[in-house]
């Protein structure tokens, strides 16, 4: 399936996978870029060298093109920022916040910037600033999240803005590929559903909670503060909650979910950890190679609209 988006990556297949803090490491970007879409490392709140090691040990596995999730909210986003360019990194994509600071940088060293966005207003400005494409998130995915819809968002995106828009949130099968192409995207980014796939480092407890999760089961906390975050329910989430109501600091929330992603993510904590997942848990059923993952998608999606 060839489309804008592709051709721009150098990539077989439109599918993208999400640059998730902890889960993205380097044997799951070059899964998923040997099997034709693009791997991505997420960024996170690592140091530069910590993403260097990732980078380099992704090129041991794979020759085919794959990129870096740069949280720009991170202490470290400066060093992430120069370790791409130094590391010849030909794709990044960013999220929390304005890449507008290293655009200069990252233009000049040839690399292709692709924000997320969780609106048209935001959208519209990452192009003005040079932006090749962009993500357009809706609310379904899992971690941080913007107000509107997937259904809503990436047909208003695609409206606002020339260059080539990628649907996230709530995309999980062939079905979900075929509908954010009907809305006019050009390509789509997944998370949740490489969460589970047999090359992902994440503790079987994390894998097992997405597997057995029903539709009901992805619970927002934060939206008090401002910052709203999508994960499965559990005792956490309950206690979040619990205090969010009884309108707590945002310091004393965030105190309460230090270092829950990797509690949950590493060690297998599901009850008091982070369990970031997207409202597409409940249609994941099996483990799967990234390869398996996306060759039954995209044959389903091919069907579907009939290419």
């Amino acid at each position: 399936m060839k489309t804008r988006i592709t051709e721009l990556l150098g990539i077989e297949y439109p599918i993208i996978q999400g640059g998730m803090a902890w889960v993205a490491e380097h044997s799951l970007a070059a899964a998923v870029s040997e099997a034709g879409g693009l791997g991505l490392i997420g960024g996170a709140n690592a140091p530069g060298e910590v993403v260097r090691e990732e980078i380099r040990k992704v090129r041991e596995l794979t020759k085919k093109p794959f990129g870096v999730n740069v949280m720009l909210m991170s202490p470290h986003a400066d060093d992430v920022a120069r370790v791409v360019v130094e590391e010849g990194i030909k794709v990044v994509t960013t999220g929390a916040g304005n890449p507008g600071t290293y655009m200069k940088m990252w233009k000049e060293a040839g690399i292709t910037v692709i924000p997320v966005v969780a609106s048209v207003a935001l959208a519209k400005m990452m192009e003005r600033g040079g932006a090749d494409a962009v993500i357009a998130e809706g609310s379904e995915s899992g971690g941080h999240i913007g107000e509107a819809t997937t259904m809503t968002l990436v047909p208003q995106v695609v409206d606002a803005v020339s260059v080539p828009v990628i649907a996230a949130g709530g995309i999980g099968d062939g079905r979900g590929i075929a509908a954010a192409f009907m809305l006019g995207a050009e390509a789509v980014q997944l998370g949740t559903r490489f969460v589970v796939a047999k090359e992902s480092i994440v503790h079987d407890n994390y894998k097992k909670r997405i597997l057995k999760a029903k539709d009901i089961d992805s619970v927002v906390t934060g939206r008090s503060h401002g910052h709203p975050v999508r994960g499965l329910r559990n005792q956490m989430t309950r206690e979040y909650t619990r205090l969010e109501a009884e309108g707590k600091s945002f310091e004393e929330l965030e105190y309460l979910t230090l270092g829950a992603l990797r509690n949950a993510v590493v060690d297998g904590d599901v009850i008091n950890g982070t369990v970031m997942a997207g409202q597409i848990a409940g249609m994941i059923t099996k483990e799967q190679t990234c390869r398996e993952m996306i060759e039954e998608m995209m044959a389903q999606a091919t069907k579907l609209l009939k290419i």
